[in-house]
């Protein structure tokens, strides 16, 4: 394994990027991440952002985004922007309520990403989806993720976030065996039922099994760690969640 090559996404370091954002991203590079996933773009502008990400050697994994920037004429000013910064993947990390608050809204969403998906694809993009647990939770009796990804194109990326997906009794193993191939990106989040600032790693995600999927059936193109809660600052989380990270794939 370790094929993929590692991000790291910036919401894990969110008041560092608020305090010093050129200098955090140095030390995500130095660290040894090889991309960043955005979450926010801290004032900065496209060309300018490039330029920062060139000097340290990083690349994009991907951009989350709200869904509204990928409605009428916000579309095209969110390609605009993403194909000067070299980034082909535009994650919405999650929906209002109205595109989620009945089967029924959530099958009309997954159409709603298909005719974007498509919109997107000639110029070398791809939506997709992040999970939070909400998508996990029963409605009437079925698995709202199930709804959405059972509608949405195979174009359509399954971000599916580890952590996340667990805390809402979702089972990472089981989901990314039901999608093969629709995990283009994945979030690396720790869970553990009695720490919830573990760090990737010393919790209860089955790693071994998760990684070897996106290595094999997943055709995963970003692995991307996320960290939400620390127990240390920011940044030497992210270096622990690296490091630890290695060690499983040395296995």
């Amino acid at each position: 394994m370790g094929k993929i090559p590692v991000a790291l996404q910036l919401y894990s370091v969110r008041e560092d990027c608020n305090k010093d954002f050129v200098g955090t991203l140095r030390k995500v590079s130095e660290i040894g991440y090889e991309g960043v996933e955005f979450a926010g773009y801290y004032g900065k502008r496209t060309k300018e952002l490039k330029k920062i990400l060139e000097e340290f050697g990083l690349k994009v994994a991907g951009t989350h985004i709200g869904i509204d920037t990928l409605l009428g004429d916000e579309l095209q000013k969110t390609i605009e922007f993403n194909s000067i910064l070299g980034n082909k993947f535009l994650i919405v990390p999650g929906l209002p309520e109205e595109y989620r608050n009945s089967k029924e809204a959530w099958s009309k969403t997954a159409n709603l990403f298909n005719e974007i998906s498509e919109k997107v694809k000639p110029y070398g993009m791809r939506i997709g989806y992040h999970n939070h647990w909400i998508e996990f939770k029963p409605t009437n009796g079925e698995i709202p993720w199930d709804i959405f990804f059972g509608a949405a194109n195979n174009d359509v990326v399954m971000q599916l976030d580890t952590g996340n997906g667990m805390k809402g009794g979702g089972d990472p193993v089981e989901i990314l065996r039901k999608y093969p191939g629709r995990a283009a990106t994945i979030h690396l989040k720790e869970f553990s039922s009695t720490d919830d600032k573990a760090i990737l790693g010393e919790g209860e995600v089955n790693w071994n099994e998760i990684l070897n999927l996106c290595e094999t059936t997943g055709k995963t193109e970003w692995y991307i760690v996320e960290q939400e809660s620390y127990a240390y600052p920011p940044i030497d989380c992210v270096r622990l969640c690296l490091k630890n990270l290695r060690r499983i794939l040395e296995k």
